[in-house]
């Protein structure tokens, strides 16, 4: 069966405390009742953003004065092959008004969901569950007592996921400090993925599974954790994690970094276009600070990854002391 090619825009309106927006679909269209991210259809002769803003405007009654692109997803409906362009609302003017919809519903994303939601729209809310700032430790660097601490101030500050990197120590000093870091995570309500290690993973009963990049190209299925992600620095790097269905890549060294010396980032620009129409979100990594955030969502990222950027009062390029780890 062939099925008619659509490109269809939608919105992910966003309010500052974290809520989206969701429309439940009018008694008289199809699909009636499920629940849908507002947007419609691209019409001949406009671009994408143009045709959101369009929608949003009919369908709202708002002007949309910032966009950022995020995930594009595509669905095999009865009557055509969909593809859906995600974008973030972070700005408009106006009141919203609900011209088409039967009911409007702000949503927080550790919330369920509006149900039913449309099929093509499902995937996205688990991806608006992944924060936007990553905290990835190193331990064996500045010592496991000082990388716990950091930890409890920057979980104290918001963080809420956390990946354990720390080939660096033996496996013993690494299970001890996974658990611990684990127990401080958990205490916040946060995520904690372990770089590499499943079986470490599985025994401390870690939320997920980071995958470098060598291990994320060797796979050839997802591992069964509920959050998988994985390191990448290549656009094929990067399709090859969204064929996996894994739930984010990083993707960097986006600014020059302690770790590379000598080597230049991708730079906003590159970042931007590797990362165009993923149906994956990926977190910028490399440099960076958490006063990036906005230039990286600007440029396609869900968010931004960083090690001394976060322990260290955000002063990415510090010179951290070596310290004993036990």
């Amino acid at each position: 069966m062939v099925r008619k090619r659509v490109d269809v825009a939608a919105g992910v309106l966003l309010r500052p405390d974290g809520r989206y927006l969701l429309g439940q679909r009018g008694a008289d269209t199809v699909y009636a009742g499920y629940w849908e991210f507002p947007g419609g259809k691209v019409e001949a002769g406009e671009s994408v953003a143009e045709a959101l803003c369009r929608e949003l405007q009919e369908e709202l009654g708002i002007r949309v004065t910032k966009l950022r692109p995020w995930l594009r997803r595509e669905h095999l409906y009865e009557h055509a092959h969909v593809r859906l362009h995600f974008f973030e609302v972070a700005a408009w003017e106006g009141e919203l008004v609900e011209h088409v919809h039967a009911a409007l519903a702000w949503v927080l994303p550790e919330e369920a969901a509006c149900e039913p939601m449309l099929p093509a729209n499902g995937p996205i809310l688990k991806a608006l569950r992944l924060p936007r700032t990553m905290g990835i430790t190193h331990a064996a660097e500045i010592g496991a007592d000082a990388q716990l601490d950091a930890l409890e101030r920057a979980l104290a500050g918001g963080l809420r996921l956390v990946q354990v990197r720390e080939g660096g120590l033996s496996g013993a000093v690494r299970a001890r400090f996974a658990r611990a870091a684990l127990a401080r995570v958990r205490k916040h309500g946060g995520v904690l993925l372990l770089n590499a290690d499943a079986c470490l993973a599985r025994e401390i009963g870690a939320d997920g599974l980071h995958l470098p990049a060598a291990d994320l190209l060797q796979a050839e299925a997802r591992p069964d954790f509920e959050w998988v992600g994985a390191s990448c620095h290549t656009r094929a790097e990067l399709e090859h994690a969204a064929a996996l269905g894994l739930d984010y890549a990083l993707l960097g060294p986006v600014l020059p970094t302690r770790s590379h010396p000598g080597r230049a980032g991708l730079g906003w620009p590159a970042f931007a276009e590797q990362v165009a129409g993923l149906p994956i979100p990926v977190f910028a990594l490399g440099g960076l600070r958490p006063d990036d955030m906005e230039t990286a969502r600007d440029a396609g990222a869900h968010g931004i990854a960083a090690i001394r950027g976060l322990w260290h009062g955000g002063q990415s390029d510090a010179v951290v002391p070596v310290k004993a780890v036990g």
